[in-house]
């Protein structure tokens, strides 16, 4: 009876975008199950066959929940403050508790909705034989079911923060590959470490992400075992850490649900030139003369594209102080990974140094290029400055130049800040220099590929948001989701249908010449090469043939 879940969840159900996405779930699990489908009417005693296939579905379904649960309840809160809805929500005779379960539920129900209708791949693969309903199926559902009750409250709890949203959906999508992925590091790093306390405190961390419970479920041990069985119960651990955390942010995200949500005071503050004399000595000082934040910005050059700065001095990461922060993470973070690792390159090689910075560098430029690129015509359109754009002198191609060159500049600043991790390896191991240097040349054709493909979907999009979340979901895919094909290798998927799918997966190419587990047996390289720069062609001739279009009188 909850008015907000009626709204929310068969407002939703009844677009056709929703129907479109069921069917094609279903299409794709019903494929999964009919490729080791036996044609014989012999079932496998042994289970294999049904194992791969429980793998694949159960990666499938964690990466759907991983990409769908957090973008809905990101904007929920943000949008309806926009729209100036938030205050007639509030001053309604709705609670703040049941505000803030309709939009819980509606979320939730069409994700379980989504889970169920995976339930008939889940009973083939009982019938198929060898998966156990209770200690395997039963599990992984458990898992994804609390991976979407934690990542629609982490972004409800963003969404009553952030201030569009566009921003809300950046800081989730950072949060969750912060949560699931960058938990995953510190056992990595101490894996050879010969005290017990530090193994229990790095496992404790991992319990923060379900994809060693999920490896656990599907009985593949778990990520950088390197052959060591451990005692404790990832599956268990998940659970409790993520309710914990799910509770605590419904608890938080409800307190804020208040008339004071909409008191944002924030301060005059004072440019640095009107300062006294020691005070802009000291900021010219710490910010090193040109990155003072509150320094009077100087005229724009004749020769310089006006675009290209408005776009610098209207996005936060496109100010100077804020690029010279993420370098200088970056920079920290690709020399500490190194020199932790260097302690014990001799036991696990430079391949398990140079596989933790490919997936950092992959993951920075994942998260970063949609977050950056995303509102770059959409963000236009929805404002009304794409019309004002249409009347000044500049030409359709200068326009398109400065603002694919707002976005080039943080993302060559990304790949250089990265740099001196990969000069440590060199270092250690003098031959890895031509491998080094192909794993960059696959970063830079990545690069270039994300700012193409995020710009041609934000020219087709009228709102950011809409926008941020189908870029995160076109990367995402390309990139995490054709690597379901890896897991189902052997048995579900042959040797040559894997390694021509991993193809057209950088992550894959980069793996591969790196030498990684698993990814030493497939040559990728320079096919997977080719294979980006028509894609980058392509989508460069698809955004000059929208932005075209735009040009012309509406």
């Amino acid at each position: 009876m909850n008015p907000i879940i009626q709204r929310e969840l068969i407002g939703a159900l009844r677009t056709r975008r929703a129907f479109g996405l069921q069917l094609g779930f279903i299409f794709l699990l019903t494929v999964l199950v009919l490729i080791k489908w036996p044609s014989d009417a012999v079932v496998d005693l042994s289970g294999a066959a049904a194992q791969q296939v429980v793998r694949v579905v159960a990666y499938g379904l964690m990466a759907a929940v991983m990409l769908l649960a957090p973008a809905f309840p990101a904007t929920s809160i943000v949008t309806e403050r926009q729209r100036r809805t938030l205050e007639l929500l509030l001053n309604s005779p709705m609670n703040r508790w049941s505000i803030l379960g309709g939009k819980l539920v509606g979320v939730l129900g069409f994700i379980l909705i989504l889970l169920v209708l995976s339930l008939p791949a889940a009973g083939a693969c009982i019938v198929m034989g060898g998966v156990d309903l209770q200690h395997q199926l039963l599990l992984i559902y458990g898992i994804l079911g609390l991976m979407a009750l934690q990542l629609s409250a982490l972004g409800l709890c963003v969404s009553s923060y952030a201030g569009t949203s566009d921003s809300a959906l950046r800081i989730t999508y950072g949060l969750v590959l912060l949560l699931f992925l960058v938990s995953l590091g510190p056992q990595l790093l101490t894996i050879d470490s010969y005290i017990p306390q530090l193994h229990r405190i790095t496992n404790q961390i991992r319990c923060l992400s379900p994809i060693p419970a999920m490896m656990q479920a599907t009985g593949q041990g778990g990520i950088g075992a390197a052959g060591i069985r451990t005692p404790v119960n990832f599956a268990q651990g998940y659970a409790v850490s993520s309710l914990v955390l799910s509770v605590f942010l419904i608890g938080w995200t409800a307190r804020r649900l208040d008339v004071r949500l909409f008191d944002r005071p924030r301060p005059a503050g004072k440019v640095t030139d009107e300062q006294s004399t020691a005070v802009r000595v000291l900021r010219r000082v710490v910010f090193l003369w040109f990155f003072d934040p509150k320094r009077r910005t100087g005229l724009i050059g004749p020769l310089t594209n006006p675009v290209l700065v408005k776009e610098f001095r209207t996005r936060r990461f496109g100010r100077a102080h804020w690029m010279m922060r993420l370098v200088g993470v970056c920079v920290i973070l690709s020399l500490a990974l190194p020199m932790v690792c260097a302690q014990s390159t001799i036991w696990r090689g430079v391949d398990v140094i140079g596989t933790i910075l490919v997936i950092l560098q992959m993951v920075l430029l994942i998260l970063m290029t949609p977050s950056l690129a995303s509102g770059l015509i959409s963000g236009e359109r929805e404002s009304g400055g794409w019309q004002l754009l249409q009347i000044t002198p500049l030409s359709a191609i200068k326009i398109l130049v400065g603002k694919l060159a707002s976005v080039v500049w943080p993302l060559l600043l990304l790949l250089v800040a990265t740099l001196p991790g990969y000069a440590v390896i060199v270092q250690i191991d003098t031959s890895a220099t031509q491998v080094i240097t192909h794993v960059v040349i696959t970063m830079v054709f990545t690069a270039i590929f994300a700012l193409l493909v995020t710009a041609t979907i934000s020219s087709f999009f009228k709102r950011t948001a809409a926008a941020t979340a189908t870029a995160y979901t076109v990367l995402v895919c390309f990139v995490a989701g054709t690597m379901l094909v890896w897991v189902g290798r052997g048995d579900t998927f042959t040797h040559s249908i894997t390694e021509a799918v991993m193809k057209t997966n950088p992550l894959a190419a980069a793996l591969s010449l790196i030498e990684a587990p698993g990814f030493d047996e497939y040559h990728l390289v320079p096919a997977n090469w080719q294979i980006m720069g028509v894609l980058c062609l392509v989508c460069l001739g698809t955004l000059l043939f929208r932005i075209w279009q735009l040009t012309k009188p509406q």
